[in-house]
């Protein structure tokens, strides 16, 4: 187990992803380039000078999330959806450490762009990809940081599907956003299911209760973890729209 626990973890496609053109018809596929000499695909979405940095959950890669980058770009945001290593085709394995290389490569990446204003970046972090947003929001402060099913750590996660297992001992890769919420100094709007299954919603209320404000929770009813609901759902995005908007982003 604890030589495999990694495969229980992370469950990249192994791609090819589609052109971002096939997604909108102004979308770009572009190559990121991490610290550690990885080489990442992305898909880039153009809009006005606000834009959104999407990091994924742990499974698929980033087509899966197409619907949620159409609807981020249809509200005027520039929307930069990209891969880890080893997903999508990428090479490299995945791990904690080599997650945040890579948002932050992600991040230089966006904020380099001349139709992007660095100023006006915000996170969107998605169960797994919550914490990397976190850990990313803690070393590089975004404008705001919407998190989409967040834990308080993995190994809590992780105690709730292995309860008979000793994982806080056990685990490799930690991700304790709960450790690194309160020095988040951003604006902050937490999105949850409360028929999630994988992430518990006592979780994700918990780490939301960590954070400093200014902060908004908002409970999407009947959702599970990964309902439509909560990928492009009207209510999340109309949320989205809101508080971009009392943050001056939008």
């Amino acid at each position: 187990m604890w030589s495999q626990q990694r495969r229980l973890i992370y469950f990249p496609s192994p791609g090819p992803v589609p052109s971002a053109a096939a997604v909108l018809p102004t979308g770009r596929d572009v190559v990121l380039d991490t610290e550690d000499g990885i080489r990442l695909g992305a898909w880039y979405f153009p809009g006005r000078g606000e834009a959104v940095l999407v990091c994924n959950g742990n499974a698929g890669d980033r087509s899966m999330r197409a619907e949620l980058a159409v609807a981020l770009n249809r509200l005027g945001l520039s929307v930069l959806l990209f891969d880890y290593r080893g997903y999508g085709g990428n090479t490299g394995r995945p791990s904690e450490e080599g997650l945040a290389a890579d948002a932050r490569a992600a991040q230089a990446w966006l904020a380099a762009q001349p139709d992007v204003d660095p100023q006006r970046i915000a996170y969107f972090g998605e169960s797994l990809g919550a914490a990397v947003a976190v850990g990313l929001a803690v070393q590089r402060p975004p404008a705001a940081l919407i998190l989409r099913s967040p834990f308080t750590s993995l190994a809590d996660v992780g105690a709730v599907h292995y309860p008979w297992l000793p994982i806080r001992r056990l685990l490799l890769d930690r991700y304790p956003s709960i450790e690194r919420i309160a020095s988040v100094r951003a604006p902050l709007l937490v999105i949850a299911g409360d028929r999630d299954d994988i992430v518990p919603l006592s979780l994700s209320r918990r780490l939301y209760d960590a954070a400093v404000e200014p902060k908004r929770f908002v409970l999407v009813p009947g959702a599970g973890h990964n309902d439509p609901e909560l990928l492009d759902g009207s209510q999340m995005i109309d949320e989205i729209e809101g508080f971009l908007a009392s943050t001056d982003m939008t």
